[in-house]
């Protein structure tokens, strides 16, 4: 049996052995971290000169996890941020190479362009100052003391701009910030009071470009997104209105003017959107109605109300509400008299009511402003036959009746009049010849109007008896001369028998 003493002894003389390895492998974790970070930095530089951006960013990452203290891993990551156009994320990097490396003329200068960009002109100028102060080589003289220059003027201008839109002279201050802006493209305060001033000239599209760089340079710019929200809407976008005041609850729910103007945005989106699905649907009157509350419900922004009564005219046009229709449509082309399709629907409006050279007369000035629109085209030339047509023959007129009117307002016109002008009412020998015309009118006039597709054609324009005519299709007796065409007579010149089903 092995003693126990013997053990322990055996066991003494490994430890000296068992230190050795550890320390060994101690070492190679050391070397193996440096040359790690090493490798990292290396194949970093290979990939940026490469132009694999994304690639050389992971190994530089890596190579500041490495090693925290290495300041040229955070400046060569600092130049692929550049590289990548992310300077945000590039200005933090450059600030910690400063903090390790103070004389590091390259990262401060490259710091200073960042902030000058930016605007913050102070912190630019201070680091300009020092990399003159720290003798550097001539290119980077040059460029520090050029930019600090520019960074002298910008100063100048901002103030100036400042005065000028405290004077209410926003055309001055505009102009003085676009100079601004031309080298401090970062600088959301400047944007934003430029903003301002296009606001205040009425010029709105300029005004959201710059709200707009304005809420991606600052990350929780609520300020820009509720601003852009409200020129939407006061322009009649609800929709952008409503996708911008979104992002601004996105960034702070509780945000008190962002929630508020949701809310109204939100009910008024609700509204156009049902009053648009009534259209679809053919429900008219409905959609009318709805488009009411929204007036109701924003007042006073012109573009609703305008945008209403745009969408009213037209579901009063299809609804074949005539009357209503050209008022509606006549208020809206007093704003806005170019507004093609309050022209078309207009147009539609007059072609019910039968007044066909007003009609012909919108379609033309719809065309004007919009050369290639089919739809004008089409309604123009039907207006021109209906016009060419009234000045001929309008069975809807002979009977009495509107263009709208049912089979059974037709049939009833037609009962009545046939009755009031059938010949044997008539003893006088002129009398009787111009009841027997009248009489034929009326008769075509039901025969027309009743049939689906005649109907169709003469609403397009067209006559179906002439159509008939010239086409060669004899289906009727003419009461006269033995033409052929329309006999609403029986056999025998007063034998009168005729059909009031």
């Amino acid at each position: 049996m092995v003693s126990i003493d013997h053990v322990a002894h055996k066991l003494l003389t490994y430890i000296p052995y068992v230190l050795v390895l550890i320390d060994m492998r101690y070492e190679g974790v050391k070397c193996g971290r440096d040359g790690s970070v090493d490798n990292h930095m290396e194949m970093g530089k290979k990939l940026l000169a490469a132009g694999q951006l994304a690639d050389a960013l992971s190994h530089f990452h890596a190579a500041v996890d490495g090693d925290p203290k290495n300041y040229m891993a955070y400046y060569r990551r600092a130049t692929v941020f550049l590289a990548m156009g992310k300077s945000k994320s590039a200005l933090p990097d450059l600030s910690r190479v400063i903090e390790l490396k103070p004389d590091f003329t390259s990262a401060r200068l490259q710091r200073g362009n960042l902030l000058l960009k930016q605007g913050v002109l102070d912190e630019a100028e201070s680091d300009f100052k020092k990399v003159l102060k720290s003798n550097p080589g001539d290119k980077d003289e040059r460029e520090a003391q050029s930019q600090l220059i520019k960074a002298d003027e910008i100063q100048r201008l901002v103030a100036q701009a400042r005065s000028s839109f405290n004077t209410q002279d926003y055309v001055t201050a505009a102009a003085q910030l676009d100079t601004v802006i031309e080298t401090c493209v970062w600088d959301v305060a400047s944007r934003e009071m430029r903003a301002e001033c296009f606001i205040l000239m009425g010029e709105m599209g300029k005004a959201i470009n710059d709200l707009k760089a304005a809420s991606k340079l600052k990350n929780d710019n609520t300020r820009a997104f509720y601003k852009l929200s409200t020129i939407y809407y006061n322009l009649g976008d609800h929709e952008m209105s409503l996708n911008e005041v979104r992002e601004c609850l996105k960034l702070d729910p509780d945000h008190k003017q962002c929630y508020s103007h949701y809310k109204q945005v939100k009910k008024l989106n609700k509204q156009i959107h049902s009053a648009e699905e009534l259209i679809q649907e053919q429900r008219y009157e409905d959609a009318v109605s709805k488009y009411e509350a929204v007036m109701k419900t924003e007042p006073n922004v012109h573009h609703f109300s305008l945008l209403a009564k745009e969408r009213m005219c037209h579901a009063l046009a299809q609804g074949q509400q005539a009357s209503r229709a050209l008022s509606v449509c006549g208020e809206v082309l007093q704003s806005d008299p170019e507004n093609v399709n309050v022209l078309k629907d207009r147009a539609e409006a007059y072609i019910l009511e039968e007044q066909y050279e007003e009609a012909i007369r919108d379609y033309e000035t719809a065309a004007k402003h919009s050369e290639n629109d089919h739809q004008i085209k089409e309604g123009l030339e039907r207006a021109q036959r209906l016009l060419k047509q009234s000045q001929k023959k309008d069975y809807y007129k002979i009977l009495g009746v509107k263009r709208t009117a049912q089979k059974k307002e037709i049939i009833k016109a037609y009962r009545n009049l046939a009755k009031q002008w059938h010949p044997d009412n008539f003893q006088d020998t002129e009398e009787k010849k111009k009841a027997e015309k009248k009489f034929i009118d009326i008769a075509q006039a039901k025969e027309v109007l009743t049939d689906p597709e005649m109907r169709t054609k003469f609403d397009h324009g067209e006559d179906p008896m002439d159509h008939e005519s010239q086409q060669g299709h004899h289906h009727h007796q003419h009461f006269r001369g033995g033409q052929q065409g329309f006999n609403p007579f029986g056999s025998g010149p007063f034998n009168f028998k005729f059909n009031f089903n």
